[in-house]
């Protein structure tokens, strides 16, 4: 009875919050940005793409999750024992991603805080950046990580489902174009995975279960059961925001270039559904300016004891940063989408690390790694690391 009551304790408290952290940290403003984009490039076949993303986000999610858990260290620390210094450089991709991210995350804050009062953009930003950095000290992170991104995320949710409700979305062709679509495009895929777990994103839950202490064989049912739940939680809201984007499309809808979801939402709802946008957007931003400084951080705090040590001051010079930034470069729509590229093509990179590190059963304290779970990781792998070669060239080309 102990067991299962423990169990149940950490999957609807530090597990759940793990789940949250992940998908909140996935659905950002760069996720809107990128599925209204993709959507109104591809239709009805963009749901394809979000099958496809899902089916990726599985594979890498289940191994990076347990492999990390199981084995007791962060991503670093793992690469360092596979590998001296190799940790240290899928530390810096991994921040570096998380920055490109941030940055990106800080332009969302800007661009919500502008559809809600219509203040400029970099001060949206800035006064987000205060917000960030105010709930990282004023509560004890644990515990703020866990709840914020839990009524974040449900916020997030459920205000999008009012709007896709009200396009009136052609259901019937959505799903079928989702398993036979039209169109196929590796940009939008290398884009969508990279956006939901590349880079930080992948390592974002299981190194808050770590810092929560939840490691071992013991625990793989419930790091599989928080895994899988962070990676539906972010499934259920692209296809929810794909179905309203479809529907304002398939009724008229011309998107503004420079804040696409917005319009979707004007169209569909008029002022309020601007109202509704920019909550969403907001909500959608700040949580994960503070995943991704919460993650790219606990890259870089076991690499020395004064990081360590200095973990919230890290933290806040980070988010200092990718504000001022943002604020110098502004060009939000064009930071979000190269954010999600970016970190797709970290992904590939370090989950063959972790495979690699898997197979050392000394390093793994005696626990052998499934096979089908590692034929998994390598597929995602391959296709990432192909279809990020097809998005470079198509990249370069435009």
């Amino acid at each position: 009875m102990a067991s299962k009551v423990s169990k149940y304790n950490l999957f609807s408290g530090v597990g759940l919050g793990a789940a949250f952290l992940m998908a909140n940290s996935s659905i950002g403003p760069g996720f809107l940005t990128q599925t209204t984009v993709f959507t109104q490039q591809l239709m009805a076949s963009f749901g394809f793409v979000i099958l496809v993303s899902f089916l990726l986000d599985i594979g890498a999610q289940l191994n990076t999750w347990r492999i990390l858990t199981v084995s007791e260290l962060r991503a670093q620390d793992l690469s360092n024992q596979l590998l001296p210094g190799l940790g240290y450089l899928i530390a810096f991709l991994v921040v570096m991603g998380g920055f490109a991210f941030n940055i990106a995350n800080i332009a969302g804050c800007g661009l919500g805080v502008n559809v809600l009062t219509g203040i400029s953009f970099q001060w949206g930003a800035v006064i987000s950046c205060i917000a960030a950095l105010l709930l990282f000290w004023i509560r004890e992170m644990g515990k703020m990580l866990d709840n914020f991104t839990r009524i974040a995320g449900t916020a997030k949710i459920l205000l999008t489902l009012i709007i896709a409700i009200s396009s009136h979305p052609p259901l019937l062709q959505a799903l079928h174009h989702t398993i036979i679509p039209e169109t196929i495009s590796s940009r939008a895929i290398v884009t969508i995975v990279g956006g939901t777990v590349g880079g930080y994103i992948t390592f974002s839950g299981a190194h808050r279960l770590l810092d929560a202490g939840i490691k071992g064989k013991e625990h793989i049912a419930d790091v599989n059961r928080s895994a899988i739940s962070g990676i539906v939680i972010s499934g259920i809201m692209r296809f929810i925001l794909f179905f309203a984007v479809l529907g304002a499309l398939t009724h008229g809808a011309v998107l503004d270039h420079d804040n696409p979801p917005a319009s979707v939402f004007h169209f569909v709802a008029g002022e309020f559904g601007l109202r509704v946008f920019g909550i969403v957007l907001w909500s959608a931003a700040i949580s994960s300016v503070i995943g991704a400084a919460y993650t790219s951080i606990s890259f870089l705090k076991t690499l020395h004891p004064i990081l360590a040590k200095h973990e919230r001051l890290c933290i806040s010079l980070f988010i200092i940063i990718s504000t001022f930034v943002f604020v110098w470069i502004g060009k939000p729509r064009q930071l979000l989408l190269l954010a999600g590229m970016v970190n797709g093509l970290i992904l590939p990179f370090a989950l063959a690390v972790l495979l690699v590190a898997c197979t050392k059963v000394k390093l793994m304290k005696g626990y052998r790694h499934p096979l089908w779970m590692q034929v998994a990781g390598w597929i995602v792998v391959l296709v990432m690391g192909w279809m990020g070669y097809l998005a470079i060239a198509d990249w370069a080309t435009k």
